[in-house]
Parts: structure tokens; sequence; C-alpha cells
């Protein structure tokens, strides 16, 4: 196998059930606004195992998957380089507090999202609102099909 391969870098994000909302940090560093919790996976961690550092070293949360949602893979998803997320959901306990790579982190509710979201996050949200509206109608099956 060659030795200078390209593949895209991989990434969690992390939809966190807090308080009846989700929690979303403020980013420190390009590219500006809200995002999700999330991070880069490191060589020997599981997906699960990235999910829970990166939602604890960016919110204090302590995070209890339920499980994942959807990958996103759009070449122009972050316009730094080319990455894939596997998005999971999950319950978070502890006191919220933005650390690490987030400047702050606060909970929100679909109608009081902010208005700049970095990446495709709002997208991610759109689609995770969208579930659990159909969800609760019955209109959908558990796992989510980005062509509805």
């Amino acid at each position: 196998m060659s030795t200078d391969l390209k593949t895209p870098l991989l990434t969690v994000d992390i939809v966190i059930r807090y308080k009846g909302g989700i929690v979303l940090i403020e980013r420190k560093n390009y590219p500006p606004g809200w995002a999700l919790p999330g991070g880069f996976v490191d060589i020997g961690e599981s997906l699960e195992e990235a999910a829970i550092r990166e939602a604890k070293e960016e919110t204090s949360l302590d995070i209890q998957l339920i499980g994942q949602f959807h990958a996103y893979s759009k070449p122009g998803r972050d316009p730094r380089f080319h990455t894939v997320t596997v998005v999971f959901i999950g319950d978070g306990e502890g006191t919220l507090k933005g650390r690490d790579d987030a400047r702050t982190a606060e909970v929100f509710k679909e109608d009081t999202l902010p208005e700049q979201i970095a990446f495709d996050h709002r997208e991610i949200l759109g689609n995770y609102f969208h579930y659990l509206k159909n969800l609760k109608t019955g209109k959908r099956p558990a796992l989510f099909n980005p062509k509805e």
C-alpha cells in the first residue's frame, strides 16, 4: 500500500440532550460560530470513545450515548479540509461549562438556535429535530434516512 494515501479525516459530533434542550459550544478557533461538541478521532480510539472524550473536553459533561444518528460526508462540510463525521445522540449529566476548544457552552431549543452555526451543523440539527418530530408521530423508523 502506498504511504501517501490520502483520505478524509474522521470526526465525531454529539447531539447532547441536556436540561430540556441540546448543547452547543461557541468555537474558539476557525471557523467561528456555534457548533455541536465534537472533534477528531484519535488513532487507537473507537468512535464511541472519541464522542465521550470530546463531549467531556468541550462541555465538562459526562454523557451516556443513546446511539449513532447519521454520518455526514459532503467534501465541503468543513472549510478547512475534507472530513467525515459520525453524529451521536447522548444524554448529558453534570455541570455545563465550555472548555478546551469551546469559548462557552449553552443549551438551545429548536426555536432558539443561534444565528451563526459552524460547519454543516445547522443541517445536522435540522435533520435531528425533523427526526424527533417524525419519531413522535410514528412516521419513520428508528434509523435516519437523509432522503426523506
